[in-house]
């Protein structure tokens, strides 16, 4: 089947809150949301619905006694039920037109953009998103639409291989099957509407098992694939905790496929339990993985200092630190870390936190109490492993609020410099020279992202061959990936790899058949 003609995929532009007509509508969607907070949401399975008592509370971190909303919890026998129906369903998805399943992701990504401040608001309240951070998710769940849908696109029909004299060769992508697709609370929309979408797409079915954190945002998304025309057989939303569901769903012997994003103790559960052959099981399953990190930002003794501490603050600190991309080390030059750490402790005092939906605050609350606890913990241990520059100021009550927290003079072995904290806290450590820097950075079992603040190409050409991470960035903060400039994976323990937003992504999801006719 011929391709469609599609235009050059651009990103989604951010909406400019500075603006008093576009800060007036996000009010307006803050009080819409606000309306709709409490509501009750069933599960789905095969187009019916169905409601099992057992009830998950979804509430606003900012404010922990608003509930935002009550999601039915499936069972054991509900998620298998939800593989057999996805199974059942996809020899028919499968044989769906590519084209059709693109012009539904096109779709898609119209209905987002029309719906662009009410899932800000969503994220808002749900996880803790500060307008603009929830403005550059959306964003970012548009631009996963859009440019998985220009990859299909690419892949569908034959791929260009040799041709052997007297034979018709070629090469066609094939779905792999049923995918459980299971998102992280941090990233509600974009990233589980990218391994959604990239799992529907490409001719498979899905089961999204989304956080317990933040359910509601992925109820409000499986709204936008209906509306936009993906059949109610081809995917179905999952409710429940990873124990009771997500161990069943990962082992059933109809699940082609694991897409994971999370952090590293249960990303390896998952790869472990997904490698283990189960009765009647024809496959080996195959495991997409976005696990953690312990990011760090190596600012030389010749960088703009200036320049270093604003991308460390936002890198540092930007959602409360809940990025895998975050950084939580900033390994700086002898030459210029007390002029560093003095500019960058005084604008971390500066910063503001409070309850998201106020656009006056640059931090808001972490998602959970238990995650308040550790981050706590946390900072109680760091500042016996270091000197506390940042933090301990009074946080605002009601919910899971920190101060933003700076422990500098950190050795390489303290626990807040190899432990991934997802919290505001940053460690500082000192280099004596560039070398000793790339040194420190790549102790660690992660390796995600990282940044280079440095005036020297030949500093930046090292950088660049020895940084062992999967998304590198020079003179700039190192979170923000852009979906098809910054294909997003990384290294050891951050995951497979896999590459999201990038060319290589679709080929997770799809198999290649070599066909060869012979003429004459």
């Amino acid at each position: 089947m011929a391709t469609a003609t599609l235009s050059t995929f651009v990103n989604e532009p951010y909406t400019d809150f500075s603006q008093p007509a576009n800060r007036q509508a996000m009010e307006q969607a803050l009080q819409k949301v606000r309306a709709e907070l409490g509501r009750e949401y069933l599960l789905r399975i095969g187009g019916e619905w169905i409601a099992t008592g057992e009830k998950l509370v979804s509430v606003n971190p900012s404010r922990t006694s608003e509930v935002v909303g009550v999601h039915h919890k499936a069972t054991p026998e509900l998620a298998n039920r939800a593989v057999e129906s996805a199974q059942a369903y996809f020899a028919q998805w499968s044989r769906t037109p590519a084209q059709e399943r693109v012009g539904m992701l096109l779709e898609a990504a119209r209905i987002l953009r029309l719906r662009k401040l009410e899932f800000d608001a969503w994220m808002v309240f749900e996880a803790g998103k500060t307008w603009i951070e929830a403005e550059a998710e959306i964003a970012e769940a548009i631009d996963f639409c859009e440019y998985y849908a220009r990859e299909m696109n690419r892949l569908d029909g034959p791929q260009p291989v040799v041709q052997l004299p007297g034979e018709q060769d070629e090469m066609v992508y094939i779905p792999l099957g049923v995918g459980v697709v299971i998102p992280p609370w941090n990233f509600p929309l974009a990233i589980l509407a990218g391994m959604t979408v990239a799992s529907l797409v490409s001719g498979n079915t899905a089961i999204v098992k989304p956080s317990s954190e933040t359910p509601t945002i992925a109820a409000k998304f499986a709204e936008v694939l209906l509306e936009a025309g993906f059949p109610e057989g081809a995917f179905t939303l999952l409710t429940g905790s990873g124990a009771s569901v997500g161990d069943v769903l990962v082992q059933h012997p109809k699940t082609r496929f694991v897409s994971f994003t999370g952090s590293r103790d249960v990303g390896l559960r998952i790869n472990e339990l997904a490698a283990r052959h189960q009765p009647g099981q024809i496959w080996i399953k195959r495991v997409i993985a976005e696990m953690g990190g312990k990011d760090a930002i190596i600012v030389d003794g010749d960088a703009d200092v200036d320049k270093a501490v604003e991308g460390v603050l936002f890198s540092a600190f930007g959602y409360q630190g809940q990025k895998c991309s975050a950084c939580s080390r900033a390994i700086v030059h002898a030459a210029v870390y007390h002029e560093f750490l003095e500019k960058l402790a005084d604008r971390a005092k500066t910063i503001q936190v409070g309850p998201s939906d106020d656009p006056r605050n640059y931090m808001g609350p972490v998602i959970s109490e238990s995650a308040r606890k550790s981050i706590l913990q946390y900072i109680e241990a760091g500042k016996q492993e270091g000197r506390l520059v940042a933090g301990d100021a009074p946080a605002p009550d009601g919910g899971y609020y920190i101060s933003p927290t700076i422990i500098a003079d950190v050795d390489s072995q303290a626990r807040i410099f190899q432990e991934e904290i997802f919290g505001p806290v940053l460690a500082v450590t000192r280099a004596k020279d560039f070398e000793h820097a790339l040194e420190l950075a790549n102790d660690s079992v992660y390796g995600l992202t990282g940044a280079v603040f440095s005036r020297s190409p030949e500093h930046l050409r090292q950088a660049k061959e020895r940084f062992h991470v999967g998304n590198l960035y020079f003179n700039r903060k190192c979170t923000g990936a852009m979906v098809g400039a910054h294909p997003f994976g990384g290294f050891n323990m951050s995951g497979t790899d896999s590459k999201a937003g990038g060319p290589d992504y679709l080929l997770l999801f799809l198999q290649a058949k070599s066909v060869a006719t012979k003429i004459g």
